[in-house]
């Protein structure tokens, strides 16, 4: 036995090392997939769990606040005040936001920020400073750079010496100057007339639990109500969400990509472990018993997952460094190589099972199988009756007919292959269709308007209404409508609400929008938090309380304080029920263009205080994955490309006694090699009449199940140059594959390989 499997793998070199370097490919794309969907995930736990993170910021803008009361409040463990300043930077096309910290304590007894490059800067320089990436990424900088910082009054070279990162600034380009720095120029930071205003994070001793304690302690510290206090956890919650989105998206595909890979992978097992079960026949009938049989045809296959899976490994290892992707990237703490060793093992480990097993099963001895009967195809017996050429005929029949004799050619595991990379190419496709729809459609978020200002600001008017007609009788504009912002309570759920525009159409994912005092609809987020449905009746409270029924899920302007999945809907006249005095945290305008109007020019033409609106968070998250997909279609074609020309190069050794038997009966080499053309063809029409179909389909199914999980308004997707480019690039790539194949039939010697037989 030990004979035959060293012979049989001297024999099968090609093949075999083709198989490995398969496996190697296909496992190091999942193991790397999954490996980074995993680091994603977990990115902003691991950072947490390396630093200190804040958990409230205060915000009480009030120039000279008394931050050492609250720092003696019980339950707070530690507060780092940072200064409000005009300070900017000259020529960054994104200043981002600047954390002058005069105690020095914000990135040190508070946060305790992760050095990620460079090193920490000094607090007793005034010169030196620690940036975070996307500040880096955003103004095109580098560790060493000198940026200077300055304002009306002076200017102040700083050298960038570090990038951090730390919970309160996931995210966001920051720039973190040193206490010497805000000593050193604390005259002309906070001014000469003492109205420097600090705002402060604090951590809280009893974490986020506490905070309802300490909102108490401080309103009764301060005799303030009104002074905002925003739960960190809360935020940083948020770009969790994010985080776990993208890792979901990445996650499924690399699922995709195992499934469809084993797919395509176990056809070519099987079709090397039957050979060499075809082989061994002969030496059964010597005295080999069945296992050893069996055991000496899986040996060469085995060998070649487990190779591959090992160097699949070696290549996910290698390719950590390139995750986590998006948004997860700015809170890795410890960017670099990763080795996963659970997603390593656990993704090696199924490859090497499904495989071997694959290859059990295709070798398995069984009885009749010596003498197979011939399963004729009902396409070929088609073709036969239609006249067309004996080679495309043969073609047909080779591709779809394992054929007889002691080594029958298994080709059912071929066309499976064949449909599952077709299918997983249109499904990444298909679903990268619908990311890009997203990307460029705000629509699908609910934004159907493209300027924005806001006209009233905590009950008062910030632009006359006069400047208001003035926009809407603009050309450009289609139609400017007010709507009124506040905030209601739900049970004990915070939610912004807006009053119904009359001329914009909301987009409603389902049911419809309010149209009397007694109804609301809700965001989806908002609806989820609060637990609530259409059909629904709730108790909202503001000035006044009163039981609306929900009537929709409907999305919302994104805005400073929500998101546009985040806050509700409701009429004028409910706004006015529930808030009888007629206060208003906002008032806005938005303003919905005519086709074909630039935003840019209509805003620059309006003047001051029209802006492009918010855009829907969301948006980087689809960003960060949009290029997932074509890189998983990529991946599926060339692994199926991979593993039907592994299939045609050994089904050529497998075929070639047919093949000399029609060469001696009178087939040219030229019309051998049309077979050859002929049978690859028929391959790609069943991979593009059943893999297309399915592939559209399951891109759909994917699609839907994102736009539920953003979410977005569904709208089925369709990739038409996908769809065009199936047929010639199957065709192209059939046609590529078979020129080998195709040229060895050609010029074999059909006298030598009979008398071989």
């Amino acid at each position: 036995m030990w004979t035959w499997i060293r012979l049989d793998a001297r024999r099968r070199l090609r093949p075999l090392v083709a198989l490995a370097l398969l496996v190697a490919v296909g496992s190091a794309a999942v193991t790397a997939a999954a490996a980074g969907a995993r680091r994603g995930a977990s990115a902003v736990d691991r950072l947490s769990a390396v630093t200190l993170p804040a958990t409230v910021l205060v915000q009480p803008n009030q120039p000279g606040f008394d931050w050492d009361a609250v720092r003696r409040l019980p339950g707070v463990a530690a507060v780092a005040t940072y200064l409000i300043s005009d300070i900017r930077f000259e020529g960054l096309p994104d200043p981002g936001i600047q954390y002058v910290a005069p105690g020095g304590d914000l990135l040190h007894t508070v946060e305790r920020a992760v050095v990620v490059a460079g090193r920490a800067a000094d607090e007793d320089r005034a010169d030196e400073a620690v940036v975070t990436t996307d500040f880096l990424t955003a103004n095109g900088l580098r560790v060493g750079d000198v940026v200077v910082a300055g304002s009306a009054r002076a200017r102040h070279p700083v050298t960038i010496v570090g990038v951090v990162r730390y919970p309160f600034a996931v995210m966001v380009p920051a720039f973190t100057t040193t206490r010497a720095f805000a000593e050193r120029h604390r005259a002309d930071l906070e001014g000469t007339t003492g109205d420097a205003i600090h705002n402060a994070i604090v951590r809280l001793s009893g974490g986020p639990a506490s905070i309802p304690e300490f909102q108490r302690a401080f309103a009764a510290l301060t005799g303030r109500n009104d002074i905002e206090i925003r739960d960190l956890t809360r935020l940083l919650g948020k770009v969790d969400q994010a985080n776990e989105f993208e890792a979901v998206i990445l996650a499924a595909l690399a699922l995709a990509a195992l499934v469809t890979g084993l797919a395509l992978l176990g056809q070519a097992v099987a079709r090397q472990a039957a050979g060499s079960a075809g082989d061994l026949r002969v030496l059964r009938t010597l005295g080999m018993r069945p296992r050893q049989a069996l055991a000496a045809a899986v040996c060469g296959p085995a060998s070649s997952v487990v190779a591959g899976a090992l160097l699949g490994a070696g290549l996910a290892v290698a390719a950590s460094p390139l995750f986590p992707i998006g948004s997860a990237a700015s809170a890795e703490p410890a960017p670099g190589v990763y080795a996963d060793l659970p997603v390593l093992a656990g993704v090696a480990g199924v490859v090497v099972a499904v495989l071997t097993v694959t290859a059990a099963l295709a070798a398995w001895p069984s009885p009749g199988r010596d003498a197979a009967v011939a399963r004729r195809s009902a396409v070929a017996a088609a073709a036969h009756r239609m006249g067309l050429p004996i080679p495309a005929v043969m073609g047909v029949r080779l591709a779809l007919e394992p054929g007889t004799g002691r080594r029958p050619a298994s080709v059912r595991p071929v066309l499976a292959g064949v449909v599952a990379g077709t299918a997983g190419v249109l499904a990444a496709l298909t679903f990268q269709a619908g990311a890009a729809d997203a990307v460029v459609a705000p629509s699908r978020f609910g934004q159907t308007f493209q300027l924005w200002a806001m006209t009233g600001f905590d009950g008062d008017e910030v632009i006359p209404a006069d400047s208001v007609r003035a926009w809407a009788a603009d050309p450009a504009v289609a139609s400017a409508t007010e709507t009124t912002v506040g905030v209601v309570t739900v049970g004990s759920t915070p939610v912004t609400v807006f009053t119904r525009p009359g001329s914009l159409p909301l987009v409603a994912i389902e049911g419809r929008p309010p149209s009397g005092p007694g109804e609301i609809a809700l965001a989806p987020d908002s609806a989820r938090t609060i637990g609530a449905g259409v059909g629904d009746t709730l108790t909202v409270r503001a000035y006044a309380a009163a039981d609306l029924t929900v009537t929709g899920i409907v999305f919302v302007p994104e805005n400073p304080h929500n998101g546009y999945a985040d806050g509700a809907w409701l009429s004028g006249d409910g706004y006015a029920r529930l808030f009888p005095n007629g206060y208003f945290k906002f008032r806005e305008t938005l303003l919905a263009l005519r086709p074909g109007a630039d935003p840019a020019e209509v805003s620059a033409r309006l003047g001051a205080g029209t802006l492009p609106p918010m855009e829907p968070g969301a948006l980087d998250r689809l960003r960060n994955v949009q290029a997932l997909p074509p890189v998983l279609a990529g991946f599926l074609g060339l692994l199926a490309v991979g593993a039907v020309g592994h299939a045609l190069g050994t089904a050529a050794g497998r075929r070639r006694h047919t093949v000399a038997v029609l060469r001696a009966i009178g087939m040219t080499p030229r019309q051998s090699a049309a077979m050859v053309f002929a049978q690859v063809g028929t391959l790609a029409a069943v991979g593009l009449l059943v893999g297309v179909p399915l592939g559209v389909a399951a891109g759909r199914a994917a699609w839907r199940a994102v736009a539920g999980l953003t979410p977005l308004l569904y709208v089925s997707p369709l990739a038409p140059l996908a769809l065009g480019l199936a047929v010639p690039v199957a065709l192209l790539a059939g046609g590529v594959l078979a020129a080998g194949p195709a040229r060895r039939v050609a010029r074999s010697r059909p006298g030598d390989v009979l008398r071989g037989e």
